[in-house]
């Protein structure tokens, strides 16, 4: 009893669109009628009010000016078909942008290490955006609920637009490193306050069918970066991967700027920095680092039993420790509130985007490699390749959100995409050297149509079972797991093909000579794909398919990762989708209220194990006496 009522005394961090007494509240008395604490007179609780007397204006006691009314839920599925329209092209436009910094720089890379002289900037140049990415997407949701989501939107557009100019003028590999972690950090803002936003604008069962249209976005982004990347590295300056951002990126500024209509709070700028979880967020930014750092070195920069990697991934991992203490114990507005891993259908959605995030970037990772290393194709024709993928998972992630809005259940959903993704990734076992292409799309065609509703689909799961106050740091959360997932997917994948490589060295060297056999060996095999091309048969073949065997092998690790996230999807369950609108409260007191709410929680569950434990041993003090009596 006691945690239902304090269930029933908290305030809400949503307002419904149905709730008309929100609309007439007045006076002194607001607060009373909203939290349930006495009015000033003593004599009602919010619980105690009758609905007529919500509805009616309360007079202004001790001379005070009464308050205006409270202003009405914008309710942004009500909007025109062309407002919407307009606004979803600007979320989109900062998505694509996003998605498409991530691969158009793939095949432009040999250039850029060529004419700034570096061979170390082959690696991270790729790796300073992920990085950035990565480590800043926890902070982001937590801030867009002290400030409001547009206004930090807007500001991640312009870090995304400091980062291209920067990275488009650079004249030095440091100076277009440090520019790409920029756009990391842009990139992050932008992909995970557009999901946000979107759970802001739209009910919970009609949003699928919008995160559908985000999922569709992000892969044709994907699909075509490498090959834009390379037209452009080849028929006019690789500058132009970073300059294509800007007009679009000024376009989507403007048009969010104008015409996003979520309601912003106005939080004074010191109070809100202040508001800010500092010590949670550099200490997660820090953890992410030293762990991102430290797999990126190992194996590449230095061995994997080095004393920097160790160091770098064993602190990293206890700072991760260090964080989540301080989430638990210290942070009064967390950016990563405990409470969204309390229950085990939640626990199941985040293993379920990290099973995903794993085995999906394997893809788009590893299936180039095979067909540079194994088919013999060029970087443009690789990207070609991709295709497949890419097209099936745009399809399968629109029909999914559309599905989803359609019959409200998700969980059909996830096990059709782990089943189809499992089943896909098995057959990647079976591609060798001399493997048709139909076969090779057809293959991909069965992964891709697993691939793509598992965007989406553990998201709306995951938004279902959380309070709405927790919704955005969760989805924040929810693409912090995902990005962390795909970084250490890569280095896992890498690590068992290069051991591949390296158990396979000694019959590459018999094939093809002592020189060419230990550079398409061990960790510099996916560096020197282009020699294989140059070698002569028999030679070529043999090194062809050693690279196809070696990936062959590092498939089936993504088929059980995959295999094992299909038997934990019934962990997840099933919860019916609302189709109400409800508006998020943002700002200063909107954190206030839910600090609030956490504490009395909290109290009120201590209360229940105070009052269980009691019971239990009132039991065993009766069952004493009566032993004793019988005696």
């Amino acid at each position: 009893m006691a945690e239902s009522k304090a269930a029933t005394e908290m305030p809400s961090s949503h307002q419904t669109s149905a709730a008309p007494s929100d609309k007439t509240r007045t006076g002194s008395n607001d607060n009373a009628l909203v939290t349930g604490e006495p009015s000033p007179s003593g004599e009602q609780k919010a619980d105690d009010v009758l609905p007529s007397d919500a509805s009616t204006t309360t007079p202004p006691e001790n001379g005070e000016t009464s308050k205006p009314p409270q202003e009405e839920p914008k309710d942004f599925e009500k909007a025109s078909v062309g407002k919407r329209t307009v606004v979803m092209g600007a979320l989109c436009m900062a998505v694509f942008l996003a998605a498409l910094d991530v691969t158009i720089i793939t095949t432009a890379l040999p250039t850029i290490s060529e004419e700034f002289q570096s061979s170390s900037g082959y690696t991270w140049i790729g790796s300073a955006f992920l990085l950035g990415n990565a480590a800043s997407i926890p902070t982001w949701g937590k801030i867009s609920d002290i400030f409001g989501r547009k206004p930090v939107l807007l500001v991640a557009n312009v870090i995304f637009f400091v980062g291209s100019l920067v990275a488009a003028l650079a004249n030095s590999i440091g100076m277009l490193i440090a520019a790409r972690a920029i756009q990391g950090i842009g990139a992050g803002g932008l992909v995970i306050l557009v999901n946000i936003t979107i759970g802001d604008l739209f009910s919970l069962r009609n949003r699928g069918a919008y995160y559908g249209i985000i999922g569709m976005v992000w892969a044709f982004a994907s699909a075509i970066g490498p090959i834009i990347g390379g037209a452009f590295a080849q028929r006019v300056t690789w500058r132009w991967c970073f300059y294509i951002n800007l007009p679009l990126d000024g376009v989507a500024f403007f048009i969010i700027l104008f015409f996003l209509d979520v309601k912003t709070p106005k939080t004074p700028i010191f109070e809100g920095l202040k508001a800010i979880d500092w010590l949670g967020s550099l200490t997660v930014v820090g953890a992410t680092l030293m762990f991102l750092f430290g797999i990126e070195y190992g194996g590449v920069t230095h061995p994997w039993d080095s004393a920097i990697v160790l160091c770098l991934i064993i602190f990293g991992i206890v700072t991760f420790g260090v964080f989540v203490l301080i989430q638990w114990k210290v942070s009064k507005y967390p950016v990563m509130p405990l409470a969204i891993f309390s229950k085990r259908s939640t626990c199941a959605c985040f293993f379920i985007v990290s099973i995903h995030g794993m085995v999906f970037i394997a893809s788009s990772y590893y299936l180039p490699l095979y067909f540079q290393a194994s088919l013999g194709a060029g970087p443009l024709r690789s990207g070609v390749l991709l295709l497949p993928t890419c097209g099936a998972l745009s399809v399968t992630s629109l029909g999914t959100g559309f599905y989803i809005r359609k019959t409200g259940r998700y969980l059909d959903c996830i096990y059709f995409g782990f089943f189809f993704m499992t089943l896909g990734y098995g057959l990647f076992i079976n591609l060798d050297a001399n493997s048709s292409l139909a076969k090779i799309v057809i293959y991909q065609l069965i992964a891709g149509f697993g691939i793509g509703p598992l965007f989406q689909s553990p998201l709306i799961a995951l938004q279902s079972r959380i309070k709405p106050r927790d919704i955005a740091t969760a989805t924040a959360t929810f693409g912090f797991v995902r990005q962390l997932s795909t970084s250490i997917s890569v280095v896992i994948g890498g690590v068992i093909y290069q051991n591949e490589m390296r158990a396979k060295q000694a019959q590459i060297v018999a094939a093809v000579g002592q020189q060419a056999g230990s550079a398409l060996s061990g960790a510099g095999a996916g560096a020197n794909t282009q020699l294989v091309n140059t070698l002569p048969e028999p030679g070529r073949e043999v090194a062809q398919q050693a690279f196809a065997d070696s990936l062959s092998t590092m498939w089936i690790l993504y088929v059980v990762l995959s295999g094992v996230g299909l038997l934990v999807v019934p962990l997840i369950g099933t919860r019916e989708l609302s189709g109400k609108f409800e508006e998020t409260k943002t700002g200063l007191e909107a954190e206030k209220e839910k600090a609030a709410e956490r504490k009395r929680e909290a109290e009120a569950k201590r209360a229940g194990k105070g009052r269980k434990s009691g019971e239990v041993e009132m039991e065993g003090g009766q069952a004493g006496i009566q032993e004793g009596e019988k005696a």
